[in-house]
């Protein structure tokens, strides 16, 4: 079977590779969509340093059930069935696993980061990591663990209805983060500096719009909230800039949330830390519950979906596909690939 591989920064080739066997307690998809994922373009950048090369991108997945390994109840799943891939693994034993928090296992290893992904024919997986989620097409599928990252950061931040909430970024993460604060009662307030991303964060469920490039960010900010500043600030960019940002237009006891992170150290003025007796965290990946959030938003048809995705490429040109987005990468929000 194919494979499209990132073999050197700036580098891809596809490879032919073996069609997986699933063992015991696994089930053997046929891969439909792969979605990439920015962290797929850091790789190919050669700036993402959980990665190393050669490494077959790809974890935004859905597909159809193709085989049972043994012990796999065949009703549980059955052939056929459209599923999508929970790409993280978690090993039960480290303090996060400890406390619950499998998302973030100090050993977690994603699909297309720490090990090989799902930019091939065929994946097999644990049965506990394919899911069905009956009444989403195999489009809708491959977009929800995106978009899991960003709900979990407004679960993160303990989003209450009412609550004004400050987004940075409306790429693919961000837009999570709007439609799951949006979700959970939140007044969001999108910040970008591209005014077609500000139009899409409202159709994802963003109250208010600023575009900081030529709009008062603070003066904005406190105008939505009678001066108080937002309750919530989640940022989505991973620039210096937003991470400090976030901290000065956070309300005080309000609550910060970091879902990217930047690639140089980000120097602050402490005084607010304390001042405002904020609570800063970091979000990562998603939980299942964070996935039955997402699959249940798009059920009831609250996302734009038709807008969510740039571009859809076949598998053939997905090599190029990724060059191209590269090149442009303020003109994409998703990019999904039809594998088969």
């Amino acid at each position: 079977m194919r494979a499209l591989t990132i073999t050197a920064p700036g580098a891809t080739a596809f490879a032919e590779i073996p069609v997986p066997v699933p063992k015991a307690g696994e089930i053997l998809v046929q891969v439909k969509r792969v979605g990439y994922c920015g962290s797929d373009l850091a790789t190919f950048r050669g700036a993402n340093p959980l990665v190393t090369l050669p490494r077959i991108p790809g974890h935004e997945v859905s597909g159809v059930v193709a085989a049972h390994g043994a012990g796999v109840a065949a009703t549980d799943l059955p052939l056929g069935t459209e599923v999508l891939c929970l790409p993280y693994t978690s090993c039960g034993q480290c303090s996060a696993c400890q406390q619950g928090r499998f998302n973030c296992c100090r050993f977690n290893q994603t699909l297309g980061v720490q090990r090989d992904g799902a930019m091939t024919e065929f994946i097999s997986l644990p049965q506990e990591k394919v899911v069905a989620a009956p009444g989403l097409s195999l489009r809708d599928l491959a977009s929800v663990e995106p978009l899991t990252v960003g709900m979990h950061a407004a679960v993160r931040g303990r989003v209450e209805p009412g609550d004004l909430v400050g987004v940075f970024g409306c790429g693919a993460i961000g837009l999570g983060a709007i439609a799951g604060a949006a979700a959970r009662g939140g007044v969001v307030v999108a910040i970008d500096i591209d005014d077609g991303k500000l139009a899409l964060a409202k159709r994802s469920g963003a109250s208010h719009t600023i575009n900081s490039a030529n709009q008062d960010l603070h003066a904005e900010l406190q105008r939505l909230s009678n001066g108080h500043g937002p309750r919530v600030m989640i940022e989505a960019v991973g620039n210096p800039a937003t991470f400090r940002a976030a901290v000065d237009e956070v309300c005080w006891a309000g609550r910060v949330v970091y879902i990217g992170y930047t690639k140089v150290p980000v120097e602050y003025d402490t005084k607010y830390f304390v001042q405002k007796e904020i609570d800063i965290m970091g979000s990562r990946n998603a939980t299942p519950d964070d996935f039955r959030a997402v699959i249940d938003l798009l059920r009831a048809g609250k996302f734009p979906m038709e807008a969510f995705i740039t571009r859809e490429v076949p598998f053939s040109e997905a090599d190029q596909a990724l060059h191209a987005w590269a090149a442009a990468p303020a003109q994409v929000t998703k990019i999904q690939v039809l594998v088969s």
